[in-house]
């Protein structure tokens, strides 16, 4: 069994590929002016698993969730994204927090995230929003490995069950003006105890200002930078 592999693909998405050699896709956004252009023909596809309906996460109407379950992977998210892709012809495991599904052989809990979830509909008229929630995952991977992907969010309290669950890694945005900015992502490194953090969602459009040097100056947590298209191996 290998390591866990981590890269990420630009703006907030993020593809995981597990001990196992399962790959694990979060919130790819094709459409992000920073996406790496070596992840745009998906290879193989496990599970799809974005964090909320925003069009920075899985495109407008949902397209880049739709893309990648055409192979018949495994998709999950709340139950309100289930009920809207079936419309798109995609059959999602809807499931709510607290809810833990195993897929692919890992582990996905689904946690609490402060933020908003519309999917953006397009094509009959001016353009406009479904609600479907949004919402962080922990996942353990098939060697026991844990991850806190937190999904676009502000710190919040519930943040240090987190700690409890004895999550080694944290994936957090740090861009600010949509999610928390180093200093919130610093304080939910603390809050969740995990020693090591993958900062996303930043630098993509002017607005998101923060950047991973800013939280490394207010964690003692080991910040791994990644530039879209770059991997990070999780060793032993």
């Amino acid at each position: 069994m290998s390591s866990l592999r981590i890269t990420r693909l630009g703006h907030a998405g993020v593809l995981y590929r597990s001990p196992g050699d399962r790959w694990v896709w979060v919130d790819r956004w094709t459409g992000a002016p920073t996406y790496a252009d070596a992840y745009r023909a998906a290879e193989r596809v496990d599970v799809v698993a974005p964090t909320h309906g925003h069009f920075d996460h899985i495109g407008n109407d949902a397209a880049d969730v739709v893309e990648l379950a055409s192979g018949g992977a495994t998709v999950l998210g709340s139950h309100e994204l289930q009920i809207y892709l079936a419309e798109r012809g995609v059959d999602a495991t809807g499931m709510n927090v607290g809810g833990t599904v195993e897929a692919a052989g890992i582990r996905f809990t689904m946690f609490r995230a402060v933020h908003t979830g519309g999917v953006t509909i397009t094509g009959t008229g001016p353009d406009v929003t479904r609600e479907v929630g949004c919402w962080g995952w922990l996942i353990e991977f098939e060697d026991g490995t844990k991850v806190y992907h937190s999904g676009d969010t502000d710190v919040f309290g519930d943040m240090a069950f987190v700690r409890d669950w004895d999550a080694s890694i944290g994936v957090m945005p740090i861009g600010g003006h949509y999610t928390m900015d180093p200093a919130g992502a610093a304080h939910a490194v603390e809050l969740t105890g995990v020693d090591t953090v993958i900062p996303v969602h930043y630098a993509t459009f002017p607005v998101l200002a923060g950047t991973p040097a800013q939280l490394a100056e207010r964690t003692e947590a080991r910040v791994v930078e990644l530039q879209p298209g770059e991997t990070w191996e999780v060793k032993p």
